[in-house]
């Protein structure tokens, strides 16, 4: 039995909405910069990575999983709070998504992988984060979640996602250090994961 959804308002859902498609597009560019540069040659990729990719999938489609109970009146307090922290969330989430594939350039690509002609991105949000585009779509389904009114649906999500995310860190440290060795060892000492100072 599926937890009791909050009530939304049309305001959140559309400020979502928004963000979806400014993610799409931010998403669609990436991959259309990645293709201007498709010539790889070399380098190491692991598949492996796809099953977390798919459980991340999961893991935010089930912050949106789901009835809707759309009872708010639109203009209410609680309709436009909703709305409001929905699309600051989602405009962060576009932000660091489009800031993180534009630093990597042609080193972008969905699946863990490196190139023979690659170099170790330190710039742009990767100076303050190693991964940042995992916390970009974090944000992504705490903002979901709470447009459709299901926060209580974030107790499976966010561990699911965590582990998720873990287990695809763990694959691409590995192919960092394999092609950087000390180089990115220094990196990881002076950058956290996920959060600035912290984790």
């Amino acid at each position: 039995m599926l937890p009791p959804s909050d009530p939304v308002g049309l305001p959140g859902l559309a400020a979502l909405g928004f963000g979806i498609a400014l993610f799409a597009i931010a998403l669609l560019s990436a991959r259309l910069r990645a293709r201007r540069d498709a010539a790889e040659r070399g380098g190491m990729r692991a598949n492996s990575s796809i099953l977390w990719i798919a459980l991340q999938g999961v893991a935010i489609g089930l912050a949106g999983f789901g009835p809707i109970r759309m009872v708010l009146d639109p203009l209410s307090p609680p309709a436009l709070v909703a709305a409001a922290i929905t699309l600051v969330l989602m405009l962060a989430a576009v932000f660091l998504f489009d800031w993180s594939s534009r630093a990597m350039g042609r080193n972008w690509a969905l699946v863990a992988r490196t190139r023979a002609d690659a170099s170790l991105v330190t710039t742009g949000p990767f100076a303050y984060v190693r991964n940042p585009i995992y916390v970009a779509l974090g944000l992504f389904m705490v903002a979901m979640a709470i447009a459709y009114g299901h926060t209580r649906m974030l107790i499976f999500a966010m561990p699911l996602f965590a582990l998720a995310t873990w287990m695809r860190v763990s694959l691409e440290e590995k192919l960092l250090r394999a092609e950087f060795g000390a180089t990115y060892d220094a990196y990881t000492k002076q950058v956290k994961r996920f959060v600035p100072g912290l984790l």
